[in-house]
């Protein structure tokens, strides 16, 4: 097992990883911009460098810095928790030949899912069910128009490099796919430096279904169930819960398969998750997240697993130590992401915690790095809490949720409170009837 873990990240993540080292006997060293000096994670770790100015680019994406402070600090692994470069080949391939050891998949599988198309062409070789659609990028205006007549209108335009919303665009007709054709690559120009797409079946009201998975890299695998991550708000999750509400045991029974079945014939090293569109009974493949996702409590709410845990220890070199009869999902589990923002704008609101009480009783777990007087930078994404609560049944934890939003606390700064309140309220989400557009709707967001 390691001695000593550098932690690659900020927040919440960069707090949940250094608690799983601890409790593993592992030492942890945290690296951080000028303008988290002050963070929780900063504090709690064994060590931290610091190791660059608040920019992300010169300081939590700038990977010679990370690199000279794994060789200070004398560490013997590296984990990137998620966003940042938690899904950069580039990375993984420096850690692993500056010596240290990366916490998650080969680069070669990072690459291979982080390629839309790639990514298409392994699913459907794996077996896996996907959106009809191109089969590689579409390079003019006059493929859009005979696969949308092909496969039926309306299409969506995504970026081959995509990510986030960024470069996708739903074409309702014929007459409307040239622009749409060029503002699609324009934006994936501007955001990715790659102006590839391709195109897919749009569909109108499918539930974002993703599996959650563990690999040793040696051919063992297995699924830990499913988590629903239908609300969203400009692609963008705001609300998770495993298991779904819209899924039968047949169903999750048949995806959770296809999915470990996937996972141990690529030989998959940690952790991963592969996300499906899941509209009329029929599951398509969209994409697979080679990392952490930010709603992964929620399956180790249910299953009692530590996935942090798990990741570091399948990177030591151990056996994944389980098979899919060991997994049980037990109760329901939902998580809030607590942004700071405006509840109706969305704008962000950066600012000074002048008073934080976070929820607490049995079945309610918070992940956050706020402490009174802690000072939120502007210079990173707006997420300050996780709220996870879990229970016996749906109802339960809605119930526990309903109590737990009441009793939220974080003052001095805009936050996303009062949204959950209120979508947790409507009948809609009470009664799991709800799809990828519901959010949007219900805020008055346009698609």
């Amino acid at each position: 097992m390691f001695d000593k873990v550098l932690i690659a990240n900020r927040g919440e993540i960069a707090l949940r990883i250094h608690r799983a080292c601890r409790e593993m006997g592992i030492q942890t060293v945290a690296v951080h911009s000028t303008a988290d000096s002050d963070a929780m994670h900063v504090r709690l770790a064994d060590e931290s460098v610091c190791i660059g100015p608040p920019p992300a680019r010169d300081s939590y994406l700038n990977i010679p810095q990370i690199l000279s402070a794994a060789t200070i600090a004398g560490v013997d692994a590296i984990h990137p928790g998620y966003g940042f470069l938690s899904e950069n080949a580039r990375f993984a391939e420096a850690v692993e030949a500056h010596g240290f050891t990366f916490i998650g998949p080969t680069p070669q599988h990072i690459s291979m899912m982080g390629d839309k198309i790639v990514a298409k062409q392994t699913a459907h070789d794996l077996g896996l069910p996907l959106v009809p659609g191109s089969p590689g990028p579409v390079e003019s205006l006059e493929e859009i128009i005979a696969l949308g007549e092909k496969i039926g209108w309306p299409v969506l335009i995504k970026a081959v490099a995509g990510g986030g919303g960024r470069g996708m665009k739903v074409v309702e007709s014929p007459e409307a796919a040239a622009e749409a054709f060029s503002l699609a690559r324009a934006e994936a120009k501007a955001a990715f430096s790659n102006d590839a797409v391709y195109v897919e079946k749009y569909l109108a009201r499918p539930r974002h279904i993703e599996i959650q998975v563990l690999g040793d890299g040696l051919g063992a695998g297995v699924h830990l169930g499913e988590r629903d991550c239908s609300l969203q708000r400009r692609h963008q999750k705001v609300l998770e819960e495993a298991p779904s509400p819209a899924l039968n045991t047949e169903q999750r029974n048949r995806i959770g398969e296809l999915a470990a079945d996937a996972v141990r014939k690529l030989k998959y090293r940690g952790a991963g998750t592969l996300e499906f569109l899941f509209q009329d009974g029929e599951f398509y493949f969209i994409e697979m997240n080679t990392r952490l996702q930010v709603e992964h409590p929620i399956t180790e709410a249910v299953t009692g697993i530590d996935l942090v845990r798990e990741q570091i220890r399948i990177a030591a070199g151990a056996p994944l130590g389980m098979t899919q009869k060991d997994i049980v999902i037990q109760g329901h589990a939902i998580e809030c992401r607590i942004n700071a923002e405006h509840p109706e704008t969305f704008i962000p609101c950066p600012g000074k915690i002048v008073d934080y009480h976070p929820p607490g009783g049995l079945g309610v777990r918070v992940d956050s790095g706020l402490y009174t007087g802690y000072v939120m930078p502007p210079y990173y994404d707006s997420m300050v809490a996780k709220l996870i609560v879990n229970g016996t049944s749906r109802n339960e934890c809605l119930m526990r949720l309903r109590r737990s939003l009441e009793e939220f606390v974080i003052g001095g700064i805009d936050t996303t409170i009062p949204l959950h309140r209120r979508i947790i309220g409507e009948q809609a989400f009470i009664d799991g009837d709800y799809d990828i557009h519901w959010l949007e709707k219900l805020v008055g967001l346009k698609k």
